[in-house]
């Protein structure tokens, strides 16, 4: 077949090429970089970490000994007037001074900090919260009551939901872990879609700048040269995801076996014994019966093969249709007019990625997950929820016959568009075409 030739042609074309191997090897060596780093950065956090000396010039008198040391910031208390407590950080005595002013007020609630350089957001963060506890416990002895009955009232309500079916079966519903997963999968098609979609573009372009299309087109269907090169482009990227995952455990096992593990995992290895603490602890309290339960609660079986549909399916609708672009125009100048509103298509279902997933059977969350465009990222928003059948199979049928729809547009326009050289297409031109 003509098509099987062109998928040949694309995909070695692709995978002999110095840029796809220098990404293929390289990226692995940065995930694996990306395991290893916080590690080694936990262990020589000390090394990174400033220590510091701030002054606290409190005329309130009421904060004086209520605002902890930390591991780096040491508070320090004087009786120093604010200017001279100022001078005394230009002279370098201290990092900076913490000034909380009197006030007629029974409770001061303002304070300034000066420094002669930028303080981290974690140091003021910690006065903010140590002057709000002394506020709060003061306004409520003020108020007659004690503090520590508040804290005792203290209260924690767990709300389970618990989803039921016509078949008096029950189970219990955990929406924010499937939100999270229905946005990670979202999200993964949709970078992947603008990625290699893109590449379907750029490639058309450089065949048609390099004259290589006329020849091509002379033996080959536009439909079939279109076809060939989404599939081919297809498992370009599949080849590649493979190859990460696969390199990045071979570096990952290579370095956990000649790195000083002492060295560089001594914080893992606390971590570890952290997470067998809290385990413990979880187990004891019935928190790890309920990460059971959040995960049995999920069918992922049904999930990845509704992931799979629509993974291939949004792919090859706009690869087509990016691939159209890529007919029609001469260089990647001239694509921006045509691929921003492709674009819009996918964006909108991923800004209203909290809207479909606070009311999925919402009827704009239906329409999101029917419409072909923004189904791929739309349903896979409203899948960890539940989602009926019947929705699932005309959602995908409507996208895949959508994308048999673009690819004969596509072709139509790759008929007329690869012949056109050195004019400036527009919109309607296209739409000319595809009347031809």
């Amino acid at each position: 077949m003509k098509i099987g030739i062109i998928i040949e042609r694309e995909y070695l074309t692709r995978v002999k090429k110095r840029s796809f191997l220098l990404i293929t090897f390289l990226a692995p060596l940065f995930f694996a970089a990306l395991m290893f780093l916080p590690a080694i950065l936990m262990e020589n956090s000390e090394k990174f970490d400033e220590k510091r000396n701030i002054a606290v010039c409190d005329e309130s008198g009421m904060f004086v000994g209520k605002i902890d040391n930390t591991e780096v910031n040491t508070f320090i208390y004087i009786d120093n007037n604010i200017d001279d407590a100022k001078q005394l950080v230009k002279d370098g005595v201290y990092d900076g001074v913490v000034y909380i002013p009197a006030t007629s007020l029974s409770v001061p609630t303002n304070a300034e900090v000066y420094s002669m350089k930028q303080l981290p957001m974690s140091l003021t963060s910690h006065i903010r919260s140590s002057m709000k506890q002394v506020v709060e416990h003061q306004k409520l002895l003020a108020s007659g009551i004690d503090p520590a009955i508040v804290k005792a009232s203290a209260t924690t309500i767990n709300l389970q939901s618990i989803k039921m079916d016509e078949k008096d079966g029950e189970q219990k519903s955990f929406s924010e872990f499937e939100f999270i997963l229905g946005l990670f999968l979202a999200i993964i098609i949709y970078f992947v879609i603008f990625i290699f979609g893109a590449q379907v573009m750029r490639g058309v372009i450089e065949e048609k700048t390099n004259r290589i299309i006329e020849v091509i087109v002379s033996s080959v269907k536009p439909f079939e040269l279109m076809m060939g090169k989404i599939i081919g482009i297809a498992l370009v990227g599949l080849t590649q995801f493979l190859l990460w995952g696969v390199l990045t455990l071979a570096i990952t096992g290579v370095a956990s076996a000649f790195l000083p593990t002492q060295d560089v995992f001594s914080a893992g290895t606390v971590m570890t014994e952290q997470i067998t603490e809290a385990t413990a602890t979880a187990n004891d309290s019935g928190m790890l019966t309920e990460v059971f339960e959040v995960i049995n609660s999920i069918n992922f079986r049904d999930i990845i093969l509704c992931f799979l549909l629509y993974f291939v399916g949004g792919y090859f609708l706009y690869s087509a249709m990016f691939a159209a672009v890529g007919a029609a125009v001469d260089n990647e100048t001239d694509t921006q007019q045509f691929v921003t509103p492709i674009s819009l298509l996918l964006i909108i279902p991923m800004v209203c990625s909290s809207i479909i997933a606070t009311a999925p059977d919402s009827s704009f969350a239906l329409w999101m997950s029917m419409i072909p465009f923004t189904s791929p990222v739309g349903m896979m928003l409203r899948i960890p929820f539940g989602v009926p059948i019947w929705q699932i199979v005309v959602s995908v049928v409507v996208l895949y016959a959508t994308f048999i729809l673009f690819t004969w547009f596509a072709s139509k326009i790759y008929r007329t568009g690869i012949l056109m050289y050195g004019k400036k297409v527009s919109w309607k031109e296209i739409i000319k075409w595809i009347k031809y």
